[in-house]
């Protein structure tokens, strides 16, 4: 008998309902279980029979990879929808699976939210199928998020190793003609940039979690812990993390770092009218400032995120995503060989990131000249891919997440965001989000380490 799972309860986090906590045997849950290794000639009966899969992904165009998977496989018809991204997916996913239908085989779910899927066993085990022999193709860091155990919970599409756009010609007016190696000289930078040409040097979006919770990763900050089970560990206001969250506390109140909110039309135009001088963002950033930014080419450059201590070379990771395969497909095997092909197959893997422009955690792309080669007109020539392909290999492994991260996010911009703009004390806002967030495990029968 499989181990007991988690049925029937419900927590609302933000605007989402993940099923949790109840503990006990779940009907069927022998039906399709993988009794061992699947076996190849298991594999080739699923992928000669007719099958039809339904596939939930944001990425555009996706159907140019999905058209690979069926001239390959002609018996296996693919339906890709979109059915939209953030938290509007994940509303459809958690409903369709707590219905009991309507869910698709496969689903596209960025890294911090697969504890949520986890916890009440909606997403199948991909070990058995062949998904541990998978973990040599990509980057440790982006492994670990998929597999932080025995099992495979998913197959790695994107990433987001953190780095430094910036402005060189605004630096250069400064007298900066070097990007900052250290947060230190980071901060002498802002201030030279600031009196000298009225820019900020960087934003630090005044609600946005994912940046913030990079720069921790960075700093080799656990703030979150899960053991798959009912335990969580939560320490955001640990000494580390107030460093952090001093060091920009230190900056905002001197007028050296905007709070504007980011993604939004006014930030558009700040990067595009040189109010920033610089982005400190992930691997998906260089792509998305080009199109933002169009008149500046030339202008920008990008580097390595300041360190914490001269001489090292770490980053975090901000963004990227996986697809995984519900556990109630009727059609695992063929659902896996979908989620497999996409991110592993060579056409594909290059397709994602060459037409797509997901950053890639496939250490073949990572490598393959066609894609590190590449010269960035926009960027005065600089080889963008690869510098954030040397970054990639720079990130800590061991970060994890907790199974209720929407109300982690949710809680950072109401908490953090609302001190953050108004150019409070960060490190006593750590203080509140901590108590939230443990009242809120507690409250929903989670162990609090």
């Amino acid at each position: 008998m499989k181990k007991a799972r988690r049925t029937a309860a419900t927590l609302t986090v933000g605007a989402a309902t993940v099923a949790v906590l109840l503990t006990g045997c779940a009907p069927g849950e022998d039906d399709g279980a993988a009794q061992g290794p699947i076996t190849q000639d298991q594999i080739d009966e699923a992928m000669s029979t007719p099958t039809e899969l339904t596939f939930w992904t944001w990425v555009p165009d996706i159907q140019n990879e999905v058209d690979l998977f069926e001239a390959k496989y002609p018996d296996i018809k693919v339906k890709v929808e979109n059915v939209g991204q953030g938290l509007p997916h994940y509303q459809k996913l958690r409903s369709a699976i707590e219905a009991g239908e309507g869910a698709p085989d496969v689903a596209q779910i960025e890294y911090q939210y697969i504890p949520s899927f986890v916890l009440p066993e909606s997403l199948l085990d991909l070990a058995p199928y062949g998904g541990d022999d998978l973990s040599d193709e990509f980057v440790g860091w982006a492994w670990n998020q998929v597999s932080p155990g025995d099992e495979v919970w998913a197959i790695p599409q994107d990433v987001g190793p953190m780095g430094n756009l910036y402005r060189e010609d605004i630096l250069n007016a400064a007298g900066i003609t070097e990007p900052p190696a250290t947060w230190d000289e980071y901060a002498v930078a802002a201030q030279a940039v600031k009196g000298t040409t009225g820019s900020y040097i960087s934003n630090l979006g005044a609600t946005q979690a994912g940046q913030m919770i990079g720069f921790f990763w960075q700093a080799g900050i656990k703030p979150f812990g899960y053991d798959g089970q009912e335990t969580v560990s939560i320490d955001v206001n640990s000494a580390e993390a107030k460093k952090v969250a001093d060091y920009w506390t230190e900056l905002i109140q001197a007028d050296l770092i905007s709070t504007d909110v980011d993604f939004n039309d006014t930030w558009y135009q700040g990067l595009a009218s040189g109010k920033y001088a610089g982005w400190l963002t992930a691997a998906w950033g260089p792509i998305f400032l080009q199109g933002t930014a169009a008149d500046t080419s030339g202008l920008w450059r990008a580097a390595p995120l300041p360190q914490w201590s001269e001489g090292d070379q770490v980053s975090g990771n901000w963004g990227g995503s996986s697809d995984a395969v519900l556990a109630s497909s009727e059609n695992p095997i063929a659902a896996y060989e979908l989620a497999k092909f996409i991110n592993t197959d060579a056409e594909s893997s290059m397709k994602l990131a060459t037409e797509q422009f997901l950053f890639p955690p496939q250490v073949s792309v990572l490598e393959d000249p066609a894609f590190v080669d590449q010269e960035s007109e926009f960027y005065g020539g600089q080889k963008v891919n690869e510098l954030f392909a040397e970054i990639s290999q720079t990130v800590d492994t061991e970060f994890q997440w907790l199974p209720f991260m929407d109300y982690v996010y949710s809680t950072y911009e109401e908490t953090m965001g609302t001190v953050i703009a108004a150019k409070g004390d960060i490190g006593a806002a750590l203080d509140t989000w901590q108590d939230q967030l443990v009242s809120y495990a507690e409250d929903q029968g989670f162990t609090v380490e």
